[in-house]
């Protein structure tokens, strides 16, 4: 593959959307940061691309806390330029609003909101001097509106719609892309699938086209690099043919 001298971080490198990032760009020629809570779970990504004979460094991370946000970034920076930051750290819980704890609630918010707001303030801070970059946020179908027992959830991810257009509007003109990916449907995860089993029955799963491959994720980000600057878009929706919007 053709190797690139620059970086793409993603921070929120879980097994499936995170992952397949990952890959997509590693593929693509980019040296890998990734970053999960645990890195020890990193182990299988590392194996799969570097098989591929990719490059990555992975880590544990915890976005919430500024100092390891700024030098995760700021090791990537080092390695070479970055070039991408992929915000995917999920927080996607669901509780009746009388169950949701005052604990619940700030912690989703730090999580899936507060630390996309560090993770693309410290990129922006790497990007801006070389006047190029490319910032990408993932959201979901709450980012757009609240439904039941996501009180917690919907909030935090209405918050991160909020920074990333904000930071689009203040970036943008300085030639870094900022985008939000909202992902409106069920993500092909055995969590999901064992989701939709018990809120759907022994059917739900009889149509596979009606979860999204995580892989179809990668590829969207993919597509939102290779935009030209003259053709930026903020904000894009994906979902499988069938979903209800």
């Amino acid at each position: 593959m053709p190797k690139r001298n620059a970086t793409a971080a993603v921070i929120g490198a879980g097994d499936f959307i995170g992952s397949e990032i990952a890959k997509k760009f590693a593929g693509e020629g980019f040296s890998i940061y990734a970053g999960r809570r645990n890195g020890d779970k990193l182990a299988p990504l590392v194996k799969d691309i570097e098989a591929a004979g990719g490059e990555i460094h992975a880590r544990s991370l915890d976005a919430r806390k500024e100092e390891e946000i700024i030098s995760f970034l700021n090791d990537a920076d080092r390695h070479a330029p970055l070039e991408v930051c992929i915000f995917n750290v999920g927080a996607n819980v669901n509780f009746p609003i009388l169950d949701t704890t005052e604990r619940v609630f700030r912690k989703v918010w730090e999580m899936a909101c507060y630390s996309g707001f560090l993770a693309g303030r410290e990129a922006a801070r790497l990007m801006l001097p070389r006047g190029r970059g490319n910032i990408f946020f993932t959201g979901a179908t709450a980012s757009l509106r609240g439904g039941s027992g996501f009180a917690a959830f919907a909030s935090a991810k209405f918050g991160l719609r909020a920074v990333a257009q904000a930071m689009a509007r203040e970036l943008g003109p300085k030639n870094i892309h900022v985008a939000h990916l909202i992902i409106d449907s069920g993500v092909d995860t055995e969590w999901v699938r064992q989701r939709r089993l018990e809120a759907l029955g022994p059917n739900a799963l009889d149509n596979p086209d009606l979860l999204m491959p995580p892989s179809a994720v990668a590829d969207s980000y993919w597509q939102l690099y290779q935009q030209p600057k003259s053709a930026w878009t903020f904000e894009m929706e994906i979902r499988p043919f069938g979903e209800k919007w």
